[in-house]
């Protein structure tokens, strides 16, 4: 059965590498990886060696097989087209007591781009062509990780509010990030100026604060798994650090202030949650997935680019 294309590999390699060179503010990816690094921080242990997954055109992991301690991703997962097939690849990467590590994008991030371009679109060509990209949901996510066999499978995730001045500065950043429409089917003609309008408009009345400023989701699902469908005597620590989280949420509160020259003050407004539910699964295996299915989890952070 051939795996659906639904990203093109090369517009996703030409968006990254004109983002490399406009070298932005990856205000994001810092926030990923900051993630990343709080999870490893709970680890109690030396990881010799360590690989960041970096897939070829076809989507190959070139790795040797039960050869590494630790994997880590950071945000680039979530374009990926067969992704049930790279999770197992990183399993087989991995010895039976190493760690999987990685943020990508998914959730609501963009709906509110989502919903505006669609309205605009609905309203000025009378149908809709694919702009965004799909984003897993946390539990979905959760599943592939017991599909590819890790053992002790996690997968939470935190939300960012980013507020903007203007939706044409949104568009800058996802520029930046390299996450603008890479998607098969998108169309390639140039965005007209009636269909820009009027999306800016919906936007404008949906999804702007009493202050004016446009609100832009962005929710970053971390997945956690160890390289063998077994619980050795290493993953003990973890399995209780899981169940201390399972009954509630977490909190961390942090405050900063950065600069970027282009965009004015970046600032963290809130403090920041972590949703997780207790021990389930489909399969019957164990796992932790975060369930909002209840009361939404908060804004784990919000951020004023002005």
């Amino acid at each position: 059965m051939s795996v659906p294309r639904i990203f093109d590999r090369k517009a996703l390699a030409l968006h990254r590498a004109r983002a490399a060179r406009i070298a932005g503010d990856g205000f994001l990816a810092r926030e990923a990886a900051d993630g990343i690094a709080e999870r490893l921080g709970g680890v109690k242990r030396v990881f010799d060696r360590v690989l960041d997954i970096v897939l070829d055109d076809e989507e190959r992991l070139a790795a040797g097989a039960e050869a590494y301690d630790l994997a880590t991703s950071v945000l680039s997962l979530h374009t990926v087209n067969d992704l049930p097939g790279v999770l197992l690849q990183v399993r087989q990467a991995l010895r039976p007591d190493g760690l999987f590590l990685a943020a990508l994008f998914g959730g609501e991030t963009l709906t509110e781009l989502r919903q505006s371009f669609a309205a605009a679109e609905i309203a000025v060509t009378g149908g809709v062509s694919p702009r965004i990209a799909p984003f897993g949901d946390v539990r979905d996510l959760g599943g592939l990780l017991q599909r590819a066999g890790f053992a002790l499978p996690v997968a939470d995730v935190e939300r960012t509010v980013v507020r903007y001045g203007d939706l044409m500065q949104l568009i800058r950043d996802l520029r930046a990030m390299g996450e603008t429409n890479a998607l098969v089917e998108r169309n390639r003609k140039p965005i007209s100026r009636a269909l820009q309008a009027a999306a800016t408009a919906h936007y404008a009345a949906n999804f702007a604060g009493p202050d004016g400023k446009l609100r832009a989701t962005f929710d970053i699902v971390y997945l956690t798994g160890l390289g063998a469908a077994r619980e050795p005597a290493a993953a003990a620590g973890a399995r209780q650090r899981q169940g201390a989280a399972g009954g509630g949420a977490r909190h961390r509160r942090a405050q900063h202030r950065r600069k970027n020259p282009a965009d004015g003050d970046v600032r963290r407004t809130t403090g920041s949650r972590r949703c997780r539910a207790g021990p389930a699964s489909r399969s019957g295996a164990s796992g932790c997935f975060a369930d909002r299915s209840g009361s939404p989890c908060p804004p784990s952070s919000s951020i004023i680019r002005d």
